[in-house]
């Protein structure tokens, strides 16, 4: 018999939100950062997923596209529409209209905005679609190496495996034995470093506050897109406006522009940005596989093994990223671990 007045311990019992009723604060707040953070990851890689093929396609409708307009008067234009188009979603949902942080956002809009998009434009009026987009997305190794000198993430284990294949597989579709013409590859790769530069300053720009991810792609979008307007107006020569370019230029300033840029930095915002990057990967396969199907565009054997070294790289680094949380990213400081957790 149980000695008299002594009760048995009293069994913890789960909450409705599965918490531990007997959890300590500090405990609660560790598991609703991880729940958040495990939310955030799996988001952010489908983000990606929307993204590379809505980008991977877009490389072939922004190749008809120019056959209608020069690179100045496309880019211009389509950027032009999409800044209009998120203002009007700021509107309708009544987000404050002001910029998030001037300086930042305008680095962010020159590197992103004018120097992916200029240069990209360039690139893909004088070459083929899918090697533009190929040599392009470069970006993730100099996203790799940025952000290790800027951001002090790095990569562990088979990441580094899958940094090896992306990058054999990456040579492979390109093909720099037998690339014809030097300014159009030239271009293609500043507009991949341009974009790695940017997403840098996004991630800095996000370690120092909270910010709105639909207002930063849309202030970015509008200062970045001055300069674009500019180089259009001097040496402005007028588009056909037929239906076929109507149509592209729809699908550039809407899908690949503004949802485009809204789903990456949404991305960035939950993915440390070497993983983000390397998650783009899937984008050129996507975009040789469309210009092969479309216009005609066929891959050799040789690019074809590319293409699969790539897609298997990309599956080990998401595969990593959603099931070890991350491990490659710095570690957070407290204040940006309840940074993290959801705003109420």
């Amino acid at each position: 018999m149980a000695a008299r007045g002594l009760r048995p311990a009293r069994r913890a019992r789960p909450s409705l939100t599965g918490g531990d009723l007997t959890a300590s604060p500090a405990e609660d707040h560790a598991h609703a950062a991880g729940r958040a953070a495990s939310r955030g990851r799996e988001s952010g890689a489908l983000a990606l997923l929307a993204l590379a093929g809505v980008w991977g396609y877009g490389w072939v409708v922004g190749k008809v596209g120019l056959e209608y307009a020069s690179p100045a008067t496309f880019v211009a234009l389509r950027t032009v529409l999409a800044a209009a188009a998120m203002f009007v979603v700021l509107l309708l949902l009544r987000l404050p209209l002001r910029p998030p942080h001037l300086g930042y956002t305008l680095v962010i809009g020159l590197l992103q905005t004018t120097g992916f998009s200029g240069f990209s434009m360039w690139a893909l009026d004088t070459a083929g679609a899918g090697k533009t987009s190929v040599l392009i997305y470069t970006m993730p190794f100099w996203l790799l190496l940025l952000a290790r000198a800027f951001l002090g993430e790095c990569l562990r284990g088979l990441q580094w495996l899958a940094v090896a294949m992306a990058f054999t597989g990456l040579v492979l579709v390109i093909g720099p034995w037998r690339m014809d013409g030097l300014a159009p590859s030239v271009a293609a790769v500043v507009a991949g470093l341009s974009w790695a530069a940017s997403a840098v300053v996004v991630k800095q720009l996000q370690r120092r506050q909270h910010v709105d991810v639909l207002s930063l792609t849309t202030w970015q979008t509008v200062l970045g897109g001055v300069p674009l307007v500019v180089i259009a107006l001097l040496t402005w020569t007028p588009p056909d406006w037929s239906g076929v370019f109507i149509g592209a230029l729809a699908y550039n300033a809407l899908l690949a522009n503004a949802l485009g840029w809204l789903l990456w930095l949404f991305a960035l915002r939950e993915l440390s940005a070497g993983t983000a990057g390397l998650g783009t990967l899937a984008v050129p396969v996507i975009g040789v596989i469309s210009a092969w199907l479309q216009l005609g565009e066929r891959p050799a054997a040789v690019e074809a093994v590319g293409m699969a070294l790539i897609i298997l790289a990309l599956a080990i680094v998401s595969l990593r990223e959603v099931v070890c949380g991350g491990a490659g990213r710095r570690a957070p400081s407290l204040d940006e671990e309840a940074e993290d957790l959801p705003h109420v």
